[in-house]
């Protein structure tokens, strides 16, 4: 069903946990703690997906923080899918090598943290978020330290094995945390700019030049005349190995053959919904039928219409009730509406509650689970409504005898609730009843008893029905699709009959042949194309040349073949023919025109030399920026031989070699203007500070993190799991 057609109904015990430390939720251990349930283990032997710098990175420890990482991707409303595990991979492996390489550093150095600077990470003012979230008053926001502190004592005393190893693995992590900022901290602290550099970078950019030049471009030779073979490439190569660094990847070339439905298709599901509309309105058991139609989620509730986003939502509000509205397309389904109700509702209400539980559910695999039998928590709710009408403290029932973790903190008290967010009979009884009303309520946690304190606004409320039915595929569809797909691949065995077959029977039709590069070995994103790990794991199993049997990617049979296979370590000549051939021709033609020149005497002379090329003068040449649109712009070496101390006044008598060409240039004058930035103190402030900014960020060139990545041993085994 697509997002769209109804709201997304979270029950009272759903809550979005915004997490610091990605790999430490608290908020699943507490909610384990006190469900009395713990998250189940991994067995088995150990096993490593990879190392960094010698320390092995073990499979079950990883594969339990990917899931704590999905699992909060997931709170946050990311769809369940292949590709949200495979990112959750890869942010929990780069988290991991970022944690080992820094703890080695944080070793090293000695860095530790004490008894009391943890109690102040903790329940400090600082504190990390999610701790924040779970134990701050729901009313004024303000973090109770006490409270986390009790329950966080309380797990450590009385949870099980498990819940104890889970809450010391969160200290931990956090005290981790703070050694690596205490380690950033004393890297950053130690940029210093001296007095010394900021004077003598005053007075270079105080200096300002005229010179006058003769210029041969690099481009008055033809390209043609001149030729780099591979070995000169190679050689070029080996003697800057850092800038060639290649990873491994492959490259494909492929062919797309569409599975997705067709109008006719289409046209079937809407009929087929459409011979749905009579039962549809007529049923009396509106939760059954839906059932058995495959549709789950129905919302037997009150939903204000203010708060309801779909598309055809003004459509549906003007059917009459009990009428059906429909079929209308919404994304990659029909969908009927039936509406079952209006009444006129509150925006958002404020109560309070107390629960008799009977299950809960384990917020890691969703399963419910029994806490008491509903003989028992009736009995107990028919004491706590006695104890109410005889004037016993609400508050203090609360706090002995309510099951709700969420609000047993706060008196039980739930602010601000929007229609749609409880279960529906909890729903219906807050908004359809008025200011003050009490009662006991219940649903499929237990016994309520309920309280209206106040509520807000005002508008029509709406209790609806949908029955979609999404548009798939005929078989017929799907099989052409496949059918033309084995044919193509049938008819090609390598790069050059994939390419000819192509050309021949599959371009007159209209289908375009693609190109995806870069595709690494871990992950399943392929560009063009979508995510299929199992589409990536097939490129890596073949040899360059072959051609793939063909593979299902979303609505598309894909037909491959593998057209570059690069290996980890110094990129190939020709890879980098295209960067390295353009440096190595100026190189040359630089020679030739220098041989060209001859011996420099004046400028004259030069300019004879090269066809009586203009003798050009440029005036107000700085060192600290580019010259403008002037024949100096970009000409770092040029400008820089400008400020010698030992050209002024004079000609240089060797021919320069700039990026765009070849420059023979003399001094002309070499003089200085006021320093308009003349307060030393203040520069070294304002750079200090940018130097420890760009330190910090993680994804700075200049952040330590990566310049021990770039210096680790790093091998990384997680295409083999996952």
């Amino acid at each position: 069903m697509s997002m769209s057609i109804m709201q997304t109904i979270r029950e009272k015990g759903a809550k979005v946990t915004v997490v610091i430390i990605a790999i430490a939720l608290l908020g699943f251990i507490l909610t384990d703690y006190f469900s009395g349930k713990g998250r189940s283990g991994f067995t088995g032997g150990s096993k490593t997906i990879g190392k960094v710098n010698g320390k092995s990175v073990n499979y079950e420890s990883f594969n339990k923080r990917v899931e704590l990482m999905e699992n909060n991707m997931k709170q946050q409303g990311y769809p369940s899918s292949p590709s949200l595990t495979q990112q959750a991979v890869d942010q929990t492996w780069n988290q991991e090598i970022n944690r080992i390489l820094l703890s080695q550093e944080v070793d090293k150095l000695g860095i530790r943290i004490s008894k009391k600077e943890l109690g102040d990470i903790l329940y400090g003012p600082n504190a990390p978020q999610d701790l924040k979230q779970q134990f701050s008053d729901q009313t004024t926001g303000q973090y109770n330290a006490i409270s986390a502190k009790q329950n966080i004592d309380e797990m450590l005393k009385k949870g099980t094995q498990e819940q104890k190893d889970n809450i010391n693995s969160y200290i931990t992590d956090l005290e981790e945390q703070r050694k690596q900022d205490k380690y950033i901290a004393l890297l950053s602290n130690s940029i210093n700019y001296p007095r010394w550099f900021i004077e003598k970078q005053n007075a270079d950019n105080s200096q300002i030049a005229k010179v006058s030049l003769v210029r041969e471009v690099y481009t008055s030779i033809p390209d043609s005349s001149i030729k780099i073979d591979d070995k000169e490439i190679a050689d070029y190569i080996s003697k800057h190995k850092d800038d060639f660094k290649q990873e491994e990847s492959r490259s494909i070339q492929y062919v797309t053959f569409n599975a997705a439905p067709s109008a006719s298709d289409s046209a079937e599901t809407k009929n087929s919904l459409e011979q749905k509309r009579e039962e549809f309105q007529t049923t009396t058991n509106m939760e059954q039928f839906l059932a058995a139609e495959g549709a789950n989620g129905y919302y037997d509730g009150y939903i204000n219409g203010k708060t309801i986003q779909i598309a055809a939502k003004d459509s549906i509000f003007r059917t009459p009730v009990g009428q059906v509205y429909g079929p209308y397309l919404d994304g990659a389904s029909y969908v009927m509406a039936k509406v079952e109700g209006a009444r006129q509702m509150p925006d958002t209400v404020k109560i309070r509650h107390i629960l008799v539980a009977t299950t809960q559910r384990d917020p890691q695999s969703g399963q419910s689970y029994q806490v008491r039998d509903t003989a028992t928590a009736k009995t107990r709710m028919d004491s706590i409504q006695t104890a109410i009408r005889n004037g016993s403290n609400f508050d203090s029932l609360v706090v002995s005898l309510s099951d709700d973790p969420g609000s047993k903190d706060k008196g039980g008290v739930y602010e601000n609730v929007p229609s749609g967010q409880m279960v529906s009979t909890f729903n219906d009884f807050i908004f359809l009843n008025g200011v003050g009303s009490k009662g006991v309520v219940k649903t499929e946690f237990g016994y309520h008893y309920i309280e209206i304190l106040s509520q807000k606004g005002g508008g029509t409320g709406y209790k609806i029905a949908y029955l979609p039915k999404e548009i798939i595929a005929s078989q017929e569809t799907d099989s052409k699709a496949q059918n033309d797909a084995n044919v193509f691949a049938g008819d090609s065995r390598n790069v050059k009959s994939f390419d000819e077959t192509f050309e021949k029977n599959w371009k007159p039709k209209g289908y375009v042949k693609g190109i995806a590069t870069d595709i690494k070995r871990v992950g399943g994103n392929v560009m063009g194309l979508g995510y299929s790990r199992q589409f990536v794991r097939d490129i890596y199993a073949a040899s360059a040349g072959d051609v793939l049997k063909p593979e299902r990617i979303d609505d598309n049979y894909v037909v491959a073949v593998v057209v570059e296979v690069l290996k980890e370590g110094t990129v190939g000549v020709a890879k980098a023919r295209p960067q390295v051939e353009p440096l190595l021709m100026n190189k040359k033609k630089a020679e030739v025109i220098k041989k060209k020149i001859g011996n420099i005497t004046t400028l004259e002379a030069a300019s004879t030399a090269l066809n009586n090329s203009p003798i050009q003068t440029v005036d107000s040449v700085r060192m600290s920026s580019r010259s403008g649109a002037t024949a100096l712009s970009f000409e770092p070496r040029i400008t820089g031989a400008a400020f010698n101390p030992a050209n002024k006044g004079k000609i240089i008598t060797e021919a320069l070699e700039g990026n765009s060409g070849v420059y023979v240039i003399r001094v002309d004058e070499v003089g200085t203007t006021p320093v308009t930035d003349g307060n030393v103190a203040e520069q070294r402030k304002a750079l200090s500070a940018q130097g420890k900014q760009m330190m910090s960020n993680s994804q700075s060139p200049n952040s330590p993190v990566n310049a021990l990545r770039n210096a680790a041993t790093i091998s990384d085994k997680r295409s083999e799991r996952y």
